[in-house]
């Protein structure tokens, strides 16, 4: 906000007595009034400008997005075999929500990964696999009302035997999408993501699975490949446990940062009109492109494209053929700044394409192609 002494400068400047009021606005000329207003309105409309920068951070803060997409997308190479773009598995899917995971799942695929698993519910499995034959779909979790107390715990041990069968062999976890928040499936979450950390396979938590992490912290805190990619009601409850305050816009960057540390290092992905990422040691932000439409589901679009290019990032990272001239060096802010990125281009064409009636499968339909655009296929 103007400070009171420089709004006075500026309205003495213009000959605006600062005890200007409605009664002085009837008694001044015409011509002092127009004056009069038309500074009132700059002053604003510089106040809203100024609010919208600081919850935005500053403008060094915007990341080479199409340059960190186009280097860490891997070139075709017909001497690689089935699995080496990426093997993506899905945690999420019940009787409720059988959307959310098939959208992550796809949007992997359509950018490129190879393999695409989703961990659901039984009841959710038939309506996941009748969307697409081209996601492998695994009905193993299980809802209170289908377990009696006393075989919680032999349910529980099948649940991770069958998920720790697979767990070596996925690039990449996403936990949340369509999860639900019933007990006894989140419990058995926990268990599936406490053994992905011990694996150290990278997590992005997206959806419930964020509702989850809120109310136990211990599931990431400390982990370096845990990605939290919260929306606007998300990051409020996260920002409430964790600093116990309020969410701060005016200080979005300086808080955000605050937050991943109190969380052990882990990284945000802060969804909103700039999407702001932080490890807790460095913030960016990616706002070019995107579109007005706000239809439910891009947030799962989001956390599968996170998924695939945090582990295209960190296969990339860890090789000499990396472009050390690159930064952040981090494969999990890579990983976000480019699948922000593609999902705000692929997000625009559709809008372009179809306005208000844009939805979230008219934007996995331009994933590709907006891909394609950024990083050609040679």
């Amino acid at each position: 906000m103007l400070s009171s002494a420089v709004c006075s400068f500026m309205l003495m400047k213009l000959g605006v007595n600062s005890g200007f009021s409605a009664t002085n606005c009837m008694l001044a000329s015409p011509a002092v009034f127009r004056r009069q207003t038309f500074l009132i309105r700059c002053l604003q409309g510089y106040q809203k400008k100024l609010q919208e920068v600081k919850a935005m951070g500053e403008p060094n803060f915007e990341a080479d997005a199409e340059n960190i997409l186009r280097s860490i997308t891997p070139t075709l190479d017909p001497s690689k075999h089935k699995g080496q773009a990426g093997k993506i598995a899905v945690i999420g899917g019940c009787r409720e929500y059988t959307g959310a995971p098939y959208f992550a799942a796809i949007s992997a695929l359509k950018i490129g990964a190879d393999l695409s698993h989703v961990f659901c519910t039984k009841d959710a499995a038939p309506v996941i696999k009748s969307y697409s034959p081209e996601i492998i779909v695994h009905p193993i979790l299980k809802e209170s009302y289908s377990v009696r107390d006393e075989d919680k715990r032999s349910i529980l041990d099948k649940v991770l035997a069958e998920v720790d069968k697979w767990m070596e062999r996925f690039d990449c976890l996403v936990v949340g999408p369509g999860l639900g928040r019933d007990p006894f499936l989140l419990d058995c979450v926990s268990e599936i993501m406490k053994h992905a950390r011990q694996s150290n396979v990278p997590i992005v938590v997206d959806g419930d699975g964020l509702f989850l992490v809120t109310n136990c912290l211990d599931l990431v805190s400390g982990y370096p490949l845990a990605v939290l990619t919260p929306n606007v009601n998300e990051y409020k409850r996260l920002v409430q446990k964790v600093l116990r305050c309020e969410v701060n816009d005016d200080d979005a960057v300086g808080q955000l940062l605050s937050l991943a540390k109190q969380i052990g290092g882990v990284t945000i992905l802060r969804k909103g009109k700039c999407d702001l990422i932080t490890d807790g040691e460095t913030v960016t932000s990616v706002s070019i492109y995107g579109s007005p439409r706000r239809c439910g589901g891009q947030g799962d679009i989001l956390s599968g494209s996170v998924a695939v290019f945090t582990s295209w990032a960190r296969e990339l990272v860890s090789t000499s053929s990396w472009n050390t001239s690159i930064s952040p060096r981090n494969p999990t802010i890579l990983g976000c700044i480019a699948a922000s990125t593609l999902l705000r281009k692929a997000a625009s064409h559709a809008f372009n394409d179809k306005k208000r009636s844009t939805l979230t499968t008219d934007i996995i339909e331009y994933l590709g192609r907006s891909l394609d655009e950024i990083s050609p296929v040679s």
